[in-house]
């Protein structure tokens, strides 16, 4: 029997329609807005000015903390200005825009693809080359990589999962990076174990992925300690405590990080730039983005800049179709709608989504009935309709004590509601209110200095 995580999930239909549709290399555009917060933490600092001359590769703003990431620029060109933009959630972010002249890259990058096994690199290198370049989880959290290879004192881990699950309907980035990439993806694979000094590593595929379970399987016997694992199709298994609990059967408790379970999880697009970083040389700017719909003339998987406006790849996948309903940048279940297709490819775009009029509309909100669906598939073990509740009525001690801050957001919940709730956001509402409560509470607290 295929193993799963062990509480809660649903099976939403998958509708992957760009599976197996190769990854084609988006045409340059003619200027990439390239925006200073694409990952959790704090902002980068811009390290260039208008008029300065820049490659692909060349880095144009530089982390300010432990958790941040630097950007690289990913074309040749002028940068233009550097302004407030709107990102895909429609918030002003100081974006570079860079003029695009060519495509030339940094001398240092490696551009050759032979493959190469060899990792010369220690521990302490290899995350200090990962941060260098920039590398964050590509599978939607953008959280800075080196900073998962350094786990808290008093952690340890003893062995890497790799989340090449992508549970989440329609996008099919990752699958097809597999299928393409297999050899360096394994080769990412061991420089992670190597940075955090474990022999075993496990690969977690959904079962509806049958050639790369096949493929990648038979490239990991050539590699010791690495493993494949077919899982059931259940989402949302690619949240890393769903994937331990599937993997390791090791459950992470309240609060807790997941490398207190003794695993460490990254994104297999993540292991792939890091594979790309260490034996490269070449920093994250560019990613694999999955454009698809049903109404879509060619649902498609395109190597994309970062800063590429969106309306280029929709453009390329046969232009945005006249019953569009919604734009989502992600999946149909944790992405979030655009205002406009004027924002711009980030680290963590995985995909866009374009989903017909009909389909996107919300249908209208009744009473809770107490059928208990939400709870019975909610991942985490919360009842997310009191959650709703407590939110909507301000009732945030309530909230917190039931544990609000577990919420992985996953959707689950809204997506099973007979009654059409909209139990995600006001609990979204809820977590916002609580994590500002608990951070405050936190500062003050803390010893004056």
């Amino acid at each position: 029997m295929l193993k799963t995580f062990r509480l809660g999930g649903i099976h939403p239909a998958e509708n992957k329609l760009s599976a197996n549709r190769k990854i084609e290399t988006l045409n340059l555009p003619a200027q990439v807005i390239i925006p200073l917060g694409q990952h959790i933490g704090a902002p980068a600092q811009a390290v260039v000015k208008k008029g300065d001359v820049v490659k692909a590769g060349t880095l144009i703003a530089q982390a300010t903390g432990f958790v941040s990431a630097n950007i690289h620029s990913s074309v040749s060109g002028k940068v233009a200005k550097i302004e407030d933009v709107a990102d895909a959630s429609g918030n002003r972010r100081p974006a570079v825009f860079i003029d695009v002249e060519g495509d030339e890259w940094e001398e240092a990058i490696d551009r050759s693809p032979e493959l190469v096994r060899e990792i010369a690199l220690d521990a302490k290198q290899i995350v200090d080359r990962i941060k260098e370049c920039g590398i964050v989880g590509l599978g939607g959290a953008t959280f800075p990589t080196h900073v998962k290879l350094m786990p808290p004192p008093g952690s340890k881990a003893d062995v890497v999962i790799i989340n090449a699950v992508e549970c989440e309907p329609y996008l099919t980035s990752d699958h097809q990076l597999m299928l393409e990439k297999a050899e360096e993806i394994m080769v990412g694979v061991q420089i992670l174990m190597k940075a955090v000094q474990v022999n075993k590593a496990i690969i977690g595929i959904e079962n509806n992925k049958k050639d790369a379970i096949s493929l990648m399987s038979g490239i990991a016997a050539k590699y010791e300690g690495i493993t494949v694992e077919a899982l059931k199709v259940q989402y949302p298994q690619g949240g890393e405590k769903q994937l331990i609990d599937a993997t390791i059967r090791r459950q992470v408790a309240s609060g807790a990080l997941p490398i207190s379970t003794g695993a460490v999880v990254q994104n297999v697009g993540t292991a792939y730039a890091v594979y790309e970083a260490v034996q490269k040389n070449k920093p994250l700017f560019e990613r694999v983005v999955t454009v698809t719909g049903k109404s879509l003339a060619t649902p498609s998987n395109f190597l994309a800049r970062v800063g590429t406006p969106m309306k280029q790849l929709i453009d390329a996948a046969g232009g945005l179709p006249e019953d569009t309903g919604k734009v989502i940048s992600g999946g149909p279940m944790m992405g979030k709608a655009m205002p406009t297709i004027d924002a711009t490819v980030v680290k963590g775009c995985s995909g866009i989504l374009i989903m017909k009029d009909l389909e996107s509309r919300r249908k209208e909100m009744v009473d809770c009935i107490r059928c208990a669906k939400c709870v019975h598939v909610c991942p985490m073990g919360l009842n997310p309709t009191y959650l709703m509740r407590v939110s909507e009525l301000a009732m945030y001690d309530e909230a917190e004590a039931n544990r609000i801050m577990d919420c992985i957001e996953c959707g689950s919940c809204s997506y099973t509601c007979p009654s059409n709730r909209t139990l995600l956001d006001y609990i979204r509402l809820g977590k916002g209110k609580v994590g500002g409560i608990i951070r405050a509470r936190a500062a003050s607290n803390a010893p004056k200095k």
